[in-house]
């Protein structure tokens, strides 16, 4: 088979933005990591001409369609109509799907209406994917080559059935499969590392390395085809050895799914704690810290001091300090992360403070934010310029200035 396919997902409710196409992202991923390419992507209403029309342009640029959706009782669902009318197979009754559906709704003590018997019936000699969170079973259809992969459109039911059915019906089809880490990057732009890296990117077939932006931080992706998955490992090692040692100072973890992930487990692992005090992001990295199971552990105390008096009274930030330098400078920010630490007896404190806007405040411009942390083997306070125009200025200040912290947080207990 080759290992080319179209995603397909039918829906005028997606069409119109009344829901989120997660379901694309979902498949897309999942076929990615089984080594099937995937170029294109569609989504059509619920229109037999137009799924016709839509079928036929994937089948002629994919061996392989995956469809969501339409596979409902109502009328407006006529994914299997259509697409058994294409490879010209009549639909018959799969006694085994509506033995299925009516246990399901005896379960659930409701009635089954008639239309419900509509989902059992399936295109001759097709292969049943059945439904174990709803009443939809899918199926599959494979004709001169080509195969057609039908699932439920709700998000929960098709994710199950793809991972239970379709992905060992494809495994079974190939002997080469793709195995993939993620590299994440904090402190380094998207260009400036494409930049260092695309020798070794462009001389990367297998495996392959690509770059992912994202606000503030950078994904390199390594992707090795391979057999099994400790041929992949083979492949893959000597290509991240060589990125750990041109930019691996930014590299702040591998197959992690965030930055705070890779901080509470770094300081789990050191048994190191960590206090924070926070004014512009108000509360945001402890929010961060604590979204991380274990953080208990590692995180025991967050002052959120947005008034000059809290700064003063809870965290010993000098009078004088502020009304020579201000709330927003270099100064307070260092003795806000030397007061948390007294407070606590933390390991590490942090601070933030700094003009989110969306005025300037204290004479200071929008997007200055000052940040500073102390430990015994690291201390720093850094200035930083978040002052670009953006419609949600205010929340990018303050996301961005949750993630420096957060590297701040990383370097101290390294250091430690």
């Amino acid at each position: 088979m080759n290992r080319n396919a179209e995603i397909l997902c039918i829906g005028t409710e997606i069409l119109m933005g009344d829901i989120v196409n997660t379901n694309a992202a979902f498949i897309a991923k999942e076929l990615t990591g089984l080594g099937i390419n995937v170029y294109h992507q569609s989504v059509v209403g619920d229109n037999p001409n137009r799924l016709k029309e839509a079928l036929s342009l994937a089948f002629s640029r994919a061996d392989i369609v995956i469809t969501t959706g339409g596979l409902g009782p109502t009328y407006d669902d006529l994914t299997k109509e259509t697409i058994a009318g294409y490879f010209h197979r009549e639909l018959i009754c799969d006694q085994p799907s509506l033995q299925r559906i009516q246990s399901y709704f005896a379960s659930i003590d409701r009635p089954m209406t008639e239309n419900n018997k509509k989902q059992a019936m399936m295109p001759k000699d097709a292969v049943i994917l059945p439904n174990d969170n709803g009443t939809a079973p899918g199926c599959i259809i494979e004709s001169e080559g080509k195969t057609a992969i039908m699932l439920p459109g709700p998000p929960r039911e098709m994710s199950a059935m793809f991972l239970d059915s379709v992905v060992p019906y494809l495994r079974q089809k190939s002997d080469h499969s793709l195995f993939s880490h993620n590299l994440r990057f904090y402190g380094i732009g998207e260009s400036q590392l494409e930049d260092i890296l695309r020798p070794l990117m462009e001389k990367s077939l297998n495996p392959t390395v690509a770059p992912y932006a994202k606000t503030g931080e950078v994904m390199l992706r390594v992707t090795a085809s391979a057999k099994t998955e400790a041929e992949a490992e083979e492949k893959m090692a000597p290509v991240i050895a060589q990125i750990k040692d041109q930019v691996g100072e930014y590299l702040y973890g591998t197959d992690v799914d965030s930055l705070q992930q890779a901080v509470v487990a770094l300081l789990s692992k050191k048994g190191l704690k960590v206090a924070t005090a926070e004014s512009c992001t108000g509360g945001k990295v402890s929010e961060a810290l604590t979204q991380i199971g274990g953080a208990s552990g590692v995180f025991e105390c967050g002052i959120c001091a947005y008034s000059n008096r809290i700064k003063q009274e809870l965290l010993g930030v000098k009078e004088e300090t502020l009304q020579k330098y201000s709330a927003i400078s270099a100064e307070t920010a260092v003795e806000m992360a030397k007061g948390i630490r007294k407070v606590t007896g933390a390991d590490i404190g942090v601070s933030v403070t700094g003009n989110a806007g969306p005025l300037p405040s204290e004479g200071k411009p929008v997007g200055l934010v000052y940040l500073a942390v102390e430990s015994d083997a690291f201390s720093t306070v850094i200035e930083t310029h978040y002052g670009r125009k953006d419609k949600d200025l205010r929340e990018l200040i303050r996301y961005r200035s949750t993630l420096a912290a957060l590297d701040l947080i990383r370097k101290a207990a390294n250091a430690l």
